[in-house]
Formats: C-alpha cells, structure tokens, sequence
C-alpha cells in the first residue's frame, strides 16, 4: 500500500498544481524542459490557479501544442526507484474525478488556454480500475461536452485487451512507457513491474489495436534514460528493433533527474547533451534510414559527445564523401552533414529544373552550407572549405 500522508481535501487548484507537476515525467516533446511551462500570468483572466504546473508543450501532427498534462491519482501501488510518487514516498496524495477533471478541462480549451489534454496516471490498484479513470474522464469529453480536439491517453501496465481497445477508441495518441530497454535494466528501477508482459506486451497489444483503430497520431513509448545504468547503444538497439518490428510512431528519451526520499537521489543526474544525442541519433534512424549498427558508439556503449552523431558517422566514413549535389541519390543525400530531409527534398525538385553551379543557389534553399560543404561537390567541384576543417572533422 502508499503512503498517505493527511492533509484536508485539496481543491480543485491544488489539484492541478499537484498533479500536473508530477505529470512532468511523462514527455509530450522531443528534448522539452521540464520546466517548459506555462504560468497564469500568460493567461490573463484565467480563473484557474495551479496552471504553472499543468500546461506543456506537445509534439500533435507536426506541430507543439499547449496540452493540459496531469494525472489522474498520484497514489500508487508500485515502488518504482526513481519516483517522486512510488508507494514508499511520503507525499500528498490526490486524485480527481473524472467529472471534475473533464470539466475543469473544457473551461479552459473554451477560454483558450489548451489545445488539448494528455491524461496519465499513477496506478493505485490493479491496471483496468486505474485505466478506467482515464478512459472515464475521456468519454465525457468526448460524449457530453463534444470535445473533438487532440487527446493522448497513457495506457497503463498490464492493461486488458477491452481497457486498451477503449483507450484507443477514443484517443489521438496512445502510450505505453517502457521505462527501460530490457528486462535486466527494469528490474533495477521498477522491481514491481514487468517488462515482458507487463510493459512490452502491453505496447504491443496498443500498436495492434491503433492500427486497426486508425488512429492519427499513432504510439509512442518513452525510457528514463541514465536510472539502470544501461548505454546509448541499449536505448537505440530496443528502438531500432520497435520501429522495425511494431511501427512505433516514437520513442521519448526522458533524461534522469534524482528526486530527494526516493533511493535514486545520489545517483548523478543524466546529462542533457546525452539526451540531445539521443534524440539525433533516434531522428537519424526514423528519418534518415540509418540502422541502429550504423551509428558510432564508444567502447562503453555511448554516443560521443563532442559531435552530433550524424557527423560521428561522416567522420567514420571518408570513403563515402564527397557526393556530387547534381547526381546524388535521396539515400546518399541524407547522409551529409547539414541536409535534412526538406532540404533534400528542395534540392530534388531544383534538380529537375537545372543544374547547381554555386553554393549560393543551395543556400536560398535554406541549405547549411556550411556544414555540408566539406561533403559535397557542386559540378564536380568542391565547394570551398575554410582551410583546415576537413583534417578536423576527420581526424580521431
């Protein structure tokens, strides 16, 4: 059982301050600080209090959106290492219900301050009654007040099949958060749970279910990167293989941070280049066909730090370099420093109407030139590379 530490009943305010600060966990943005949030001074005439901690940013569809992040309860059965809310902390405990938490929330996307809502929760009994919680407070949003906006909805460990497929039904996004990259490595921060059936098989049983669903924004998962101990190369390796295996939409990498009463408070936190790295490295494997083996780790496992992990692999690849502007393959492309995959693309299509002759005409394409010039020629002529970088960027 948690913990429960006496208090008398918390209003609707301390409600959202509360628990939308222990929200902050779950990551609704690619690298978004923890302390990217909103406060009520940015609202002016907001009547509700507690908005500071309650309202982040959210990758939906190409776009960021302020999203009224919470959780339904913070009390908890399970004694996970790194949480502020695990069954042993001393911690106020609250939960709303779910008429209150839908209505509190339709006052605010009617005034303007949301544009839509990520519901998680901590789990204070067995999976389907704390799921429940959530899928109850999603059905009157969409029922009674006919909220049609975006909606991610956490899916919880060891969920069932019904509790999953009405998840699902109603949401724009699911997830289900991984925590670690394998068995071994959860056992050390979240000895309750289990990774093959609890959390693995759940996210499996989700990405069947939201493409049978169809649903626009597809599932995510996301790790504590830097609590078990585990490399970089474990992180990529399980998402390599979720992207390739289920189609997983994406992964978030939360960096580590120590919450004092739990038993993780003197482990050092996680670096935030790591997790910027990681985000490179996972971007370079959904968007630029790279594979988990192509990437360049450390002898422990680690990405380098000292460069982003696209030039890591340029820099290990000279025999690939340069690549002609004018010929080049979309696949060769990708793979110089500097060019993404629009600008790729505007490099195609200029292709189709001429010929390259100067850096000038890659720049007005917002190409960094920059950057890909020590990688390229422009008619069979390299483009002009400040005396001494290339013996930097491929030197050991």
């Amino acid at each position: 059982m948690y913990n429960v530490i006496a208090v008398a009943a918390p209003t609707l305010e301390q409600k959202l301050d509360l628990l939308g600060e222990q929200a902050q966990y779950d990551v609704s943005a690619p690298g978004a600080s923890r302390t990217q949030t909103r406060d009520t001074a940015s609202f002016p005439g907001c009547p509700i209090g507690g908005l500071e901690h309650c309202i982040y940013p959210a990758a939906a569809g190409g776009r960021c959106l302020p999203v009224l992040k919470v959780l339904m309860t913070n009390a908890c059965r399970n004694n996970c290492a790194y949480c502020a809310t695990r069954a042993g902390a001393d911690v106020p405990r609250a939960g709303f219900r779910p008429e209150e938490l839908a209505r509190a929330f339709i006052e605010m996307e009617t005034r303007g301050l949301v544009q839509g809502i990520f519901l998680s929760s901590a789990m204070p009994s067995e999976p389907d009654g704390a799921q429940a919680l959530i899928v109850d407070t999603a059905t009157i949003l969409r029922r009674r007040y006919g909220y049609r906006g975006y909606m991610h909805l956490k899916i919880l460990p060891g969920a069932s099949d019904a509790a999953i497929e009405e998840t699902v039904r109603l949401a724009d996004r699911v997830s289900v958060n991984l925590e670690a990259p394998s068995a071994h490595r959860l056992a050390r921060i979240a000895p309750d749970k289990n990774f093959a059936s609890g959390l693995l098989g759940t996210l499996e049983k989700a990405v069947a279910q939201a493409a049978a669903a169809g649903i626009p924004s597809g599932v995510t998962s996301q790790y504590v990167a830097g609590a078990a101990g585990e490399s970089d190369l474990e992180l990529l390796g399980t998402s390599f293989d979720l992207y390739r295996r289920l189609r997983l939409r994406r992964v978030y990498y939360s960096a580590f941070r120590p919450v004092e009463g739990t038993p993780l408070e003197n482990l050092p936190p996680t670096p935030e280049i790591r997790e910027q790295r990681l985000y490179q490295a996972d971007f370079l494997m959904r968007q630029y066909g790279f594979t988990v083996g192509e990437l360049v780790f450390g002898h422990d496992g680690n990405l380098p730090v000292d460069r982003d992990p696209k030039l890591a692999w340029a820099a290990a690849h000279p025999e690939f370099f340069p690549v002609e502007i004018n010929t080049a393959a979309r696949e060769e492309l990708l793979r110089v420093p500097g060019l993404g995959p629009v600008a790729v693309q505007r490099i195609s299509a200029a292709r189709r109407k001429g010929r390259f002759t100067d850096r000038r005409q890659l720049a007005a394409l917002g190409v960094q030139v920059a950057r890909a010039a020590p990688f390229i020629t422009i008619g069979g002529r390299r483009a002009d590379v400040p005396s001494g970088q290339l013996s930097i960027l491929f030197s050991d």
